[in-house]
């Protein structure tokens, strides 16, 4: 499958909570392939670049210090980060650029239930973010089945209902949609 034939899910089951002077994303999707096998996509480098918005110059899964290559744009930027705690298969926490990731994964009777705890500086941000993710656990989930299309990342998602998701996740959160990040719109045009 080619990302040309990519269409997004529907919008997944997202919240969000206060924490101090910075906001949580909370979105939660069922995958249906087992935590150990997420797990792999979510530590992996080589998974990880196949999906991700990021690439990483090592394995995830235990904590320490690591660098992250944001790949959602023209020109790459490495990113020094921290795995701050990493519990195979079922809890991996770390930083990005400011934000904290956490990723949870339960065992369910038909896969794995991955809850993804982002935190962001700004609650304008959460729509986007929720979008952002939407779409790369889309192309995730393809990549688990055995099925891979190429990353759908930075600028190049507005042309595979970035936009909508955007929308409909800033509805739900109650805040303005705003559009593409201000460092993507140059790419966007």
């Amino acid at each position: 499958m080619t990302s040309d034939a990519y269409r997004p899910s529907p919008p997944a089951q997202v919240g969000s909570e206060a924490a101090g002077d910075r906001w949580t994303l909370v979105l939660v999707r069922e995958l249906r392939h087992p935590p150990e096998r997420v797990w792999r996509a979510l530590t992996e480098p080589g998974q990880l670049a196949a999906w991700a918005p990021y690439s990483a110059d090592r394995d995830l899964s235990e904590a320490g210090g690591l660098t992250l290559t944001m790949i959602d744009d023209e020109k790459p930027q490495d990113m020094e980060a921290e795995v701050v705690r990493a519990e195979p298969p079922t809890l991996l926490e770390h930083t990005f650029g400011t934000d904290l990731l956490r990723w949870e994964l339960a065992a369910t009777g038909t896969g794995t239930r991955l809850t993804l705890r982002h935190t962001v500086q700004e609650r304008d941000w959460l729509p986007k973010v929720a979008a952002g993710w939407h779409i790369c656990l889309d192309v995730a989930e393809k990549l688990l089945e055995g099925r891979p299309i190429p990353p759908i990342r930075g600028a190049a998602a507005m042309n595979f209902g970035w936009s909508e998701l955007n929308d409909q996740y800033a509805r739900t959160f109650g805040v303005p949609a705003t559009g593409l990040p201000d460092h993507l719109k140059d790419d966007a045009s």
